[in-house]
């Protein structure tokens, strides 16, 4: 095998502030909470329009999108509990604009351009899932009898929970919520990614490394 040097190979995701809007590309956030404000489950830093943010669950209509309908009823799922655009990071490290549907039984990942299914996640699969403490959009899904996924959204508060409570109510299993500023995750077969997460001046810098290969 070739030797790599024992360094990590780095690419860094420059975050920029932006109100979240329906049909432009969500962006990950550098804002700063004020510190009053209550933290997500008592860790996460939040940023007070995430705090003051009612919950709506389904921002795509999508009872009236005839491509996701079929999508959903293909599979027999019919509830849904959160629908919206995110940014979602490829093994690459290339960030793609995908919709993310959660229903009561599974998540879906799709192409909001061509609407095909790229990927259905049971909630059952999903083991845990990783944040930082800090006040950025990322959260990282880990499904260990697959591959991870690790995206971002202005309304990660909301996911998350829907995630945790669907799983609950579905099949009485709870789904791990760790908080970490660095964590690992794998975007595919033998590949490990490590997120790290920084509190500087103006904001959050992130950065997603390569691991590298073992001797």
């Amino acid at each position: 095998m070739e030797r790599h040097n024992n360094r990590y190979s780095s690419r860094r995701v420059q975050l920029t502030d932006s109100k979240p809007r329906f049909d432009a590309e969500p962006q990950p956030s550098a804002d700063n909470p004020p510190e009053n404000l209550e933290p997500f489950m008592g860790v996460k830093a939040r940023r007070l329009a995430s705090f003051h943010r009612d919950y709506r669950g389904d921002y795509l209509d999508v009872s009236s999108n005839p491509y996701i309908l079929k999508i959903l009823d293909k599979q027999g799922d019919r509830q849904v509990l959160f629908a919206d655009k995110v940014l979602k990071f490829t093994s690459t490290g290339k960030m793609k604009r995908r919709i993310l549907i959660v229903t009561d039984f599974a998540l879906y990942v799709i192409d909001p351009e061509s609407y095909a299914l790229k990927r259905r996640i049971t909630l059952s699969a999903v083991e845990k899932l990783y944040l930082s403490k800090l006040s950025d959009n990322f959260f990282a899904i880990v499904i260990p009898t697959e591959y991870d996924v690790l995206m971002a959204s202005t309304r990660k508060t909301e996911i998350v929970t829907v995630l945790v409570d669907a799983a609950k109510n579905t099949s009485n299993f709870e789904i791990d919520v760790i908080f970490k500023n660095r964590f690992q995750y794998n975007p595919a077969a033998d590949l490990v990614k490590e997120v790290h997460f920084e509190e500087v001046e103006g904001g959050v810098k992130t950065q997603i490394l390569r691991k590298p290969e073992e001797d």
